[in-house]
């Protein structure tokens, strides 16, 4: 066991070493009132929230990245420890996955998809949100509030569900998710059938990148319509999966729920820096 860690620590020492691995880069938000929600939107309905200024990761927290927080902590994620990831793979029906006991970070779609070796710049995924909060504890950051995510993936257009306006046509430029019709067929239109590295696609105007695709971003917090002894979870943005026939979460205001145990190959996170 010890020689594997060893090995671990050697890997992510060489590969930062080569690629000059640098912490996230933070773009502030400034204090002040912010609409958020949109009309009649019953699970978040449109509201006036107050907030104070924060720093925000411009892209979502990487494979290297979190490699590093691994290597210096031995921590084991709840898919290593459960073995309960569910992953997917062209060919399944609209909204199933497969649990896959192989699944975990490093490989995030299971060992016979393949491991992260050439994908050290893409979101880390096939983590939970108990992950997301040790590693946030480690590295001194916090998550996003759902609020704040809100805020600064509308980048100051607060009257549209994108903060281009309201139609999803533009998705394509700033956003990877899936095209296909359904998901029996694999699709990489767009480059990239699972994640892509962070930062492929265009930013936002406050300069965020991939805040309608790539992955599903835990938020902390709790949503309009959940009950006061809620245990669930909430993440939001649309992932690589999400298409304009299932799922279609890829806009400023649909809030995704979840199990705070569970993994999905389509789950990371960007953090917040206090």
């Amino acid at each position: 066991m010890k020689y594997v860690w060893l090995q671990l620590l050697l890997f992510v020492v060489c590969y930062c070493q080569a690629q000059q691995l640098q912490p996230p880069v933070f773009i502030t938000v400034p204090a002040a009132r912010y609409q958020v929600g949109e009309k009649d939107f019953l699970s978040n309905p449109l509201r006036t929230v107050t907030l104070d200024s924060f720093r925000i990761s411009v892209t979502e927290i990487t494979n290297a990245q979190f490699a590093a927080f691994v290597a210096a902590t031995g921590y084991t994620t709840e898919a290593e420890r459960k073995h309960n990831a569910l992953v997917f793979e062209p060919g399944l029906e609209e909204f199933r996955w497969i649990e896959d006991s192989t699944a975990y970070w490093r490989y995030p779609n299971g060992r016979s998809r393949g491991g992260i070796e050439e994908k050290m710049d893409h979101p880390v995924t096939t983590i939970s949100y108990t992950d997301a909060i040790a590693f946030c504890n480690w590295a001194g950051f916090r998550l996003p509030s759902l609020d704040e995510w809100e805020v600064a993936s509308r980048a100051g257009n607060s009257d549209h569900r994108y903060f281009w306006g309201n139609k999803k046509e533009k998705i394509s430029r700033y956003a990877n998710i899936w095209h296909g019709r359904n998901h029996l067929v694999a699709d990489s239109s767009d480059g990239y059938m699972y994640t892509a590295p962070v930062g492929s696609f265009k930013p936002n105007p406050w300069g965020l990148f991939d805040v309608y695709g790539n992955v599903f971003e835990f938020c902390s917090g709790k949503a309009p319509l959940d009950k006061p002894n809620s245990k669930v979870v909430h993440a939001r943005g649309g992932s690589w999966w999400c298409s304009k026939n299932s799922c279609n979460y890829f806009n400023s205001v649909n809030i995704g729920t979840v199990n705070p145990h569970a993994s999905f190959s389509n789950q990371g996170f960007r953090v917040v820096k206090p």
